[in-house]
């Protein structure tokens, strides 16, 4: 049963995303969507899918294949080591499960998880929002069982009270995890204007892990959280597919944006990225992975789940770095 389709923007080319009664989460290049009239059928969502109303519950992620891309043979020296890049979605999940244990045991407060939601070799925006959305949530829920024994001690935060409520009736129903919100986005509140939650009222004594499902427009709120209850009682904090990248690129010009430039400065660099998947387009394709406690390696695809390591630091590169100086030379 399709949720949603997504707008399908390369004909010829099409990737779609299905989410049936088992959570099947599936690629496809099926033309199912072209209509009679020949054209394409475009059916547009909230972002975030109205689950209880599909009547989706306790949905299971079934793994799927990505195909890559094939790129070039890089013309570089390449450095003779294994990489560990998944294969599929279960396999993903499972390398950032244990990728967030290792962090947690070496005492890591504050981490980070990101990697494309469309598919393995995808950027934010190949989809249309909302798909990309379903499936964040749908793996979210997978990621959390390595807290399955600290369920009623572990809050979960989504973006605002209505995401909130939609994941207690569908995905997240008969789990015994505490639901709770942000805030509502508002533009204003960058400004120093409007009324938001405070986060200290939100947070019990109780509680003892923090994860964040993609809080795209209230990263101020996890700021926050840190420093309002998280930070004096070192309890850590996990955002899951936030787009920080967005606001370390300076996407949001501190000029309009100060509280945002502010949390570029100071508080994301406390930050643990603990796993990390960003692909890079174009003319130069790579990938930019990292898996705690391993080091940041920028991979060129040479094949359907083939990979070469071109470069390694112990550091993150900036995504400009890796796409002006590093790719290029492959």
């Amino acid at each position: 049963m399709m949720l949603h389709s997504p707008i399908l923007r390369h004909p010829g080319s099409i990737q779609l995303f299905r989410i049936d009664a088992r959570a099947s989460v599936s690629l496809s290049k099926s033309a199912q969507s072209i209509n009679s009239r020949g054209g394409f059928g475009l059916h547009q969502i909230n972002p975030l899918v109205r689950f209880s109303s599909m009547k989706c519950k306790n949905l299971r992620l079934r793994s799927f294949v990505v195909r890559s891309r094939s790129g070039s043979d890089p013309k570089s020296k390449i450095i003779n080591k294994s990489v560990d890049f998944p294969k599929d979605y279960n396999e993903l999940v499972n390398q950032a499960r244990r990728a967030a244990q290792a962090a947690l045991k070496d005492d890591k407060t504050l981490l980070e998880v990101e990697f494309p939601t469309a598919g393995l070799d995808t950027v934010p925006g190949d989809e249309e929002g909302g798909i990309e959305m379903n499936t964040s949530i749908v793996l979210m829920k997978e990621f959390c069982t390595i807290f399955k024994d600290e369920a009623p001690t572990t809050r979960i935060f989504f973006p605002d009270a209505k995401d909130m409520e939609l994941a207690k009736t569908s995905i997240f129903d008969g789990t015994s995890f505490k639901l709770d919100y942000l805030t509502k986005p508002n533009g204003l509140e960058d400004f120093g204007f409007g009324s938001k939650v405070k986060m200290a009222d939100r947070v019990q004594s109780s509680d003892t892990v923090f994860v964040v499902a993609y809080p795209y427009f209230n990263v101020n709120a996890v700021e926050e959280l840190y420093k309002g209850s998280a930070a004096a009682s070192n309890r850590p904090i996990i955002v899951f597919n936030g787009e920080l990248d967005r606001i370390r690129s300076g996407y949001y010009p501190s000029f309009f944006y100060p509280k945002l430039g502010s949390i570029a400065k100071e508080f994301l660099p406390k930050f643990e990225t603990v796993y990390y998947i960003h692909n890079f387009k174009g003319r130069s394709r790579g990938v930019l992975f990292r898996m705690y406690p391993g080091p940041w390696q920028v991979l060129q695809r040479v094949g359907d789940h083939k990979f070469v390591l071109l470069h390694e630091q112990a550091s993150m590169p900036s995504l400009k770095e890796v796409a002006l100086n590093i790719l290029p030379t492959a």
